[in-house]
């Protein structure tokens, strides 16, 4: 049992829900679950004990695990896992996080993206770690029905797909109602803290979108939702 490192081969799923869908889409990936002496034993707690069993996993009443891997989360129960490779569909729409830092905006996409329909998530580096505990929390387990890849530039992902790239910037002069999405393509969508630098506007068609003076820009995961929900609204 150790503290998650990025350069482990392992990570966890930290709580019921997350851990349960691990069991659910990750199932040959899943090493073990641990289970806090405290933990409420309802319906979900059954359920899942079946489900640990159904797979040939003993789950383990441990409160040393949590102190080790959660000792201030309100968590009773994690999933260890085996990392896994994905690679990212050319035939489906992608969705491109140049350089993401916070682990819970890189979540919070990955869950929405799911949620609107979108399964493939391409990450250029530096970037946060998509296996950290973090960020596997944040998504609340999306991240084991998604295909997520981590590419070291742009150059390299555009290299291997030849999907039209849509990058999201504050000086974009095209406003996202105007946009027409053409399949295959690539929503980019750039750090928290600077955006996306001004060279993007040249690989593709730049979007914007129009919000009040009030605000220097919107949040990195709800720019993400609106351009993937006006996205799918238009190509589906």
């Amino acid at each position: 049992m150790k503290r998650y490192r990025k350069e482990y081969e392992f990570s966890y799923a930290l709580g019921m829900t997350v851990t349960f869908e691990l069991l659910l889409s990750r199932p040959k990936s899943l090493r073990a679950v641990y289970v806090h002496p405290a933990v409420t034993k309802n319906d979900n707690y059954f359920k899942l004990i079946e489900k640990c069993e159904s797979l040939g996993i003993s789950p383990t009443e441990s409160e040393k695990a949590f102190n080790i891997l959660s000792p201030k989360e309100n968590c009773f129960v994690i999933g260890e896992f085996e990392k896994y490779s994905m690679a990212l569909d050319e035939g489906e729409p992608h969705i491109a996080l140049v350089s993401p830092m916070n682990a819970g905006n890189v979540g919070t996409i990955m869950r929405t993206a799911l949620g609107l329909g979108y399964e493939n998530i391409a990450i250029i580096e530096p970037c946060t770690d998509p296996f950290s505990p973090e960020v596997v929390r944040s998504s609340m387990g999306a991240i084991f029905s998604l295909n997520v890849e981590v590419f070291k530039s742009i150059d390299e992902y555009r290299a291997r797909f030849e999907h039209k790239l849509y990058p999201f910037m504050l000086t974009a002069s095209l406003p996202i109602e105007q946009v027409e999405f053409v399949p295959p393509y690539a929503l980019v969508f750039g750090n928290e803290a600077h955006g996306l630098p001004e060279e993007f506007a040249a690989l593709g068609q730049s979007v914007i979108i129009p919000c009040t003076d009030k605000v220097d820009s919107l949040n990195l995961s709800i720019a993400a939702a609106i351009g993937m929900y006006e996205a799918r609204k238009r190509t589906v």
